[in-house]
């Protein structure tokens, strides 16, 4: 069975940095497109960032361009999210998703697969 899970998950102060990691099992994600998402309270979930398959097109939401960096390490974990200049914000759930090979999409309905989520809280 095909699993993601997300760690690195955590409490920092606004300004702060964290890194999540995003674990593959049960499958050959290499070629997949990767996304980031978030689910603050009451809100809908929201796109954060992806990746294509061999790393050469990543992109981000404008709210955390220049902030947040997506990468990816297919012989290991197969995404990263570096979060830097961290805000209250940004304060939610983050969710690792892989999309099937083809074109980077910020639609959360286009991606088959979810991890369970990693809470990221960020005081000020």
């Amino acid at each position: 069975q095909v699993q993601l899970v997300e760690s690195g998950g955590g409490w920092v102060q606004a300004g702060g940095s964290l890194r999540l990691s995003c674990a593959a099992s049960g499958g050959d994600f290499s070629r997949y497109v990767m996304g980031w998402f978030r689910q603050a309270p009451g809100k809908e979930r929201e796109f954060v960032a992806a990746i294509s398959g061999h790393g050469i097109i990543p992109y981000s939401a404008d709210s955390v361009k220049g902030r947040f960096t997506i990468s990816r390490d297919n012989a290991k974990n197969p995404v990263y999210l570096q979060m830097n200049s961290l805000k209250p914000g940004d304060t939610a759930v983050y969710y690792c998703a892989a999309a099937r090979p083809g074109r980077l999409t910020t639609l959360a309905h286009e991606y088959d697969t979810w991890g369970q989520g990693t809470q990221v809280t960020v005081s000020s």
